[in-house]
Order: C-alpha cells, then structure tokens, then sequence
C-alpha cells in the first residue's frame, strides 16, 4: 500500500504511521512550574540525540495539556524517569490530560525524592533518572489553528543508576528493569530479550568507541 499522511487517504480504520517508529523509548519527565508545583508527564517521543556530552528531547504536543515544556522553558531544568514494565500502571495514569498545578505524582501514588543538581524531583521507584539543564526548543507546525509540537532539547548533567540495576560486569542490567516503550494505537511493550551484533567495518577501535559506549576523547 502507498499513503499521503498529508491527504489521510491509508483507508485503514487506524492511523498506522505511530506504528511504524516501534518501540518508542519513554520518557517519564518531571518538572517544576515557576511556583515550585511538581508535573510528572510520559513521551514516547523521546530520544538521546548526543553522547559526549550528552543531550536528550522529548516533544510535547500544544493541543493537550501538556505541562512539561512550558516547565522546562521556564525553569530551566527537567528531569527524565525511565518507564519500566512494573510502573506501567502508574505510568498510565500521569499520562492524563490534567490542569496546571495537578499533582500527578499523587494522583498515581508515587514517592519523589530530592534531586542533585536540579531542582525537579526523581521518581523514586524509577531504576534511573537523568538530571538535565534545558538547552534550547522549537516548534513543529501543525495542520488544524493553534495546534503544534515542541521539542525540548536537555543537556544530561547527572545520571542515577540503583546498583542493583548493574551487573558484575559493570553493565546496566536491561532485562532485569524491563525499560516501558511504546507502540503504536494503545498498546505498549518492554525489553524481555537482547542480543549482540558486532559492528561491520569497525572492529575495537576508534570508530567503535560511541557503540559501546567508550569515550570519544581522552580525560
């Protein structure tokens, strides 16, 4: 088959295209607003974009009440929770359309804990947080009035990692937290298996040093 996204001529009853760009990585992310409320928000629109240093970005869409980028905008900082498979519940429910000023954190039960660097709290229960330093955004125009996205860029200048979640060989254990992502219509689902691929072409050296995770330039 062969659609125009533009002319919405698919003839599916669903629009296939969020099922397309699968699995999605969750970003679970709170902020602050200018009066020190707490905002917990999931985007499955959320991406690490650099390594060294490293940035990441979520997208919030304009037509629901969204808080999260205004947040970031304002404040400056933001924090991103990993989703996991056991907090998929409460996940779900921050992930309601509430007013400014709702505490979704409360509404899912969810014990938040003082960060390190910034001033939004981390989701306790959460196997990894990333503290980030709001780098810069911009707006993606959308097709009906008044409707568009926005694109929070962060800089990570703090990373949380529970010790249980890393194994002997000091390598963060995926298949133990489970990572949340998302698919397409309502349906979602995590990591349960992995495997290697050697990279073609690069072998140990230089060019293989961003794959594994190695730094590029020397301390």
């Amino acid at each position: 088959m062969f659609y125009e996204p533009d002319k919405e001529n698919h003839g599916l009853p669903f629009n296939p295209f969020k099922s397309i760009t699968v699995p999605r990585p969750i970003g679970w992310i709170s902020t602050l607003d200018l009066k020190g409320r707490v905002n917990l928000a999931p985007y499955s629109q959320f991406q690490n974009i650099g390594y060294d240093p490293p940035y990441i970005l979520f997208c919030s869409s304009s037509d629901r009440h969204k808080h999260s980028a205004v947040n970031a905008q304002d404040t400056g900082e933001f924090v991103t929770n990993m989703a996991t498979y056991d907090l998929r519940d409460a996940v779900n429910i921050t992930a309601q359309s509430v007013e400014a000023g709702v505490d979704e954190t409360q509404m899912a039960g969810l014990e938040m804990i003082p960060s390190k660097l910034v001033k939004p709290p981390r989701v306790a229960a959460s196997p990894i947080h990333m503290e980030c330093k709001y780098y810069c955004s911009f707006n993606l125009p959308g097709h009906s009035p008044g409707s568009s996205d926005t694109v929070v860029v962060g800089r990570v200048i703090g990373v949380h990692i529970k010790d249980e979640f890393i194994t002997p060989e000091g390598r963060i254990d995926i298949l133990k937290i489970r990572p949340l992502a998302r698919m397409g219509y309502m349906d979602y689902t995590s990591v349960e298996k992995i495997f290697p691929v050697e990279p073609v072409g690069f072998g140990r050296g230089e060019g293989a040093l961003g794959l594994e995770g190695r730094p590029k330039r020397s301390r």
